[in-house]
């Protein structure tokens, strides 16, 4: 009996070490003999923006919170009506955050300079909405803003430039990042006496690297803001990274 139980502890000990013996084979296997090399490289290409993607909206103070919101409610209609005159479809225009929160007074200082210790007052309420919004003809954006701030925005910040179908430019630097992996499997082939059989495996890391938006402008009464925004939409760099590993023979 006791030599049972030792059999069965044992053969219980033994299976997770099969299992993972199992998945460390998974992997890409080589002939006798050959070997295995594994390359990164890198596929860039890049394209003109076609998309700017900013928020918008209005913050609003008032002694209660229902007076700070139906103020907010006010303005923000002005703000929806304005995207829309402006050209912005509907499918473009999406609520990003409403919210109403409690204004709380200063502490009070005394006269030997420490602050009195009491529970925290409420002075008034705070009402924001915004809207994230998708600008699609980029050669209108500084209008749309200047038509915003008119309207009664005092939140605007973007913006952040995108690619509506942004497929064919990432598909162009993976072929680039698989021609660099390939010349590079060559080289160090050559340069070993080798020659590439074939690929065993391929994997990617992508994306874009779009410039880095400035805000605009930020929780602040635009009544001064300039006419006509001047806005520089550059160029998206999108990037593919591909690891591959090829098989090396004589």
């Amino acid at each position: 009996m006791k030599r049972k139980f030792l059999f069965a502890a044992a053969l219980a000990a033994l299976t997770p070490l099969a299992a993972q013996a199992q998945v460390m084979s998974s992997g890409p296997v080589v002939g006798a003999g050959n070997t295995l090399l594994n390359i990164a490289a890198e596929g860039k290409s890049t394209r003109t923006p076609d998309l700017a993607v900013f928020n918008a909206g209005v913050t609003t103070q008032g002694k209660t919170a229902g007076e700070a919101l139906t103020e907010n409610a006010q303005r923000m209609t002005s703000v929806i009506a304005a995207l829309r005159k402006g050209g912005i479809a509907e499918r473009d225009i999406q609520t990003s955050n409403l919210s109403v929160n409690p204004v709380y007074g200063q502490p009070k200082r005394l006269a030997d300079g420490s602050i009195e210790e009491r529970d925290p007052v409420i002075v008034g309420y705070q009402a924001t909405n915004q809207v994230s919004v998708r600008q699609r003809k980029l050669d209108q954006y500084g209008k749309v803003i200047d038509t915003l701030v008119a309207a009664g925005a005092n939140q605007v910040n973007g913006p952040s430039f995108q690619i509506d179908s942004p497929d064919a430019a990432m598909d162009e630097a993976r072929l680039e990042a698989m021609k660099t992996a390939r010349a590079r499997a060559d080289l160090y082939a050559r340069a070993a006496g080798l020659r590439v059989v074939r690929v065993l495996s391929i994997s990617e890391n992508a994306g874009w690297s779009p410039p880095q938006p400035q805000a605009m402008f930020a929780r602040a009464e635009m009544a001064s803001a300039p006419k006509s925004s001047p806005v520089a939409a550059g160029e998206l760099e999108m990037t593919v990274t591909v690891n591959v590993s090829y098989e090396l023979a004589n």
